[in-house]
């Protein structure tokens, strides 16, 4: 829970398949005051260790946040935002969804 004098911090999660959705909430959820937490596409093909201690910093940015927001369109879920979801469930965030259709 954010303190009054510190802004609201959101952790966006889900596919980076959806990288111009993320972009776009990221804005709107910034100009809103929030201060926003998301993962980065980076380049080249992942070594299994590397995209393991990529998930595990995400999880540290979740620890960071208020709120987990969920990018996601068409009701698509992978199994490391599966993952990140639980995570958050379990810590005690909020949790939430840019995609009206997703019931998490």
């Amino acid at each position: 829970m954010s303190s009054p004098n510190r802004p609201r911090v959101v952790c966006l999660c889900g596919s980076l398949r959806f990288q111009s959705l993320f972009e776009s909430e990221r804005r709107r959820l910034t100009t809103l005051g929030m201060i926003v937490l998301a993962p980065e596409a980076s380049n080249g093909d992942l070594t299994p260790a590397r995209r393991e201690a990529l998930g595990e910093l995400h999880l540290r940015r979740i620890d960071l946040s208020d709120e987990v927001r969920v990018v996601s369109e068409g009701g698509y879920l992978g199994s490391a935002t599966q993952r990140e979801i639980a995570y958050a469930r379990e810590r005690g965030k909020g949790i939430s969804s840019v995609d009206p259709t997703l019931h998490l």
